[in-house]
């Protein structure tokens, strides 16, 4: 006589609770309210983690103290921390509670930035037109990744050597310059790449699977090239298109509210951060301007 096993789940665990309707109205609320694309993904993947830790997608309030407890253990970032709060508290405002948290100030200090010698060596190892144009575009226009992967070819003005940025960070619009290395590199680019359309827009860049770039995808290109150029030093894309220029001018003696122009910065305590070079540079600019 053949013994046919029943078919009987006998698993006591809980059943997960199903958030992806949840996190499918908070992602509507969140563009409703005018936040951008990236810090909208930005904001659901950190909603996401929380209700997975919660367990709920009405978590009461104390689960939020426990969950900020718990990435306080793991010794994240200033500015991570506060990302998660500001996530969070978007949230429960969408499903009609307040709270409150501490908010922690960032260090004011610049952590990591490459210098010429680095930027130069990433530019040389990268052999592919499209990543390079897209690496020097990143680096002369100062650029934020998601302002980057937002380009499309009509906000391009080579003549100008300038880059519109539609809804750049705080929903305003900004202009960035290039350099003439940058703009007859985009040159050789744009002759070489097809026109594709995506949505009704062409974009400046995109993936050879025919789709956007997004900041996962430019964050893992450009480490690649970091990696090949032999580059230990910490930092990713932000920091290379960010804090590098930033550093660069400041060591060549550009004026602070110049830079703050450049960067597109609101407030000028924001670019002060970067008022800081090396001691070589010090000892330079003091030996040439402290004269009798």
């Amino acid at each position: 006589m053949i013994k046919k096993k029943l078919e009987v789940d006998w698993d006591i665990t809980p059943f997960a609770v199903n958030l992806k309707p949840a996190l499918i109205r908070f992602r509507r609320y969140l563009i409703d309210i005018g936040l951008r694309e990236s810090t909208v993904d930005s904001y659901v993947t950190r909603v996401n983690k929380f209700l997975n830790f919660a367990q709920s997608d009405n978590p009461p309030v104390i689960a939020f103290e426990d969950f900020r407890d718990q990435l306080h253990s793991k010794h994240l970032s200033r500015s991570s921390l506060n990302n998660y709060s500001f996530a969070i508290r978007s949230y429960y405002k969408m499903i009609g509670t307040e709270i409150s948290f501490a908010f922690i100030k960032p260090n004011d200090t610049l952590p990591y930035y490459f210098d010429e010698a680095d930027v130069l060596k990433i530019f040389d190892i990268c052999h592919n037109l499209k990543h390079l144009a897209m690496l020097k575009t990143l680096f002369y226009g100062c650029l934020r990744a998601s302002e980057l992967c937002n380009l499309d070819t009509c906000d391009v003005d080579l003549k100008s050597l300038t880059i519109r940025l539609r809804e750049a960070k705080g929903g305003k619009d900004g202009i960035a310059n290039i350099a003439d290395d940058c703009a007859n590199l985009l040159r050789q680019y744009l002759l070489a790449r097809p026109t594709l359309s995506i949505e009704g827009r062409i974009p400046l860049f995109y993936t050879d699977f025919g789709r956007r770039w997004d900041r996962k995808d430019l964050y893992r290109m450009f480490i690649y090239y970091k990696k090949k150029a032999g580059i230990e030093k910490a930092g990713g894309v932000h920091v290379f298109s960010r804090h590098t220029p930033a550093t660069i001018m400041v060591a060549n003696g550009c004026d602070i509210r110049i830079i703050q122009e450049v960067l597109r910065h609101n407030d000028i305590r924001t670019t002060l951060r970067y008022a800081h070079v090396s001691d070589k540079t010090k000892r330079e600019k003091y030996e040439k301007y402290l004269t009798l």
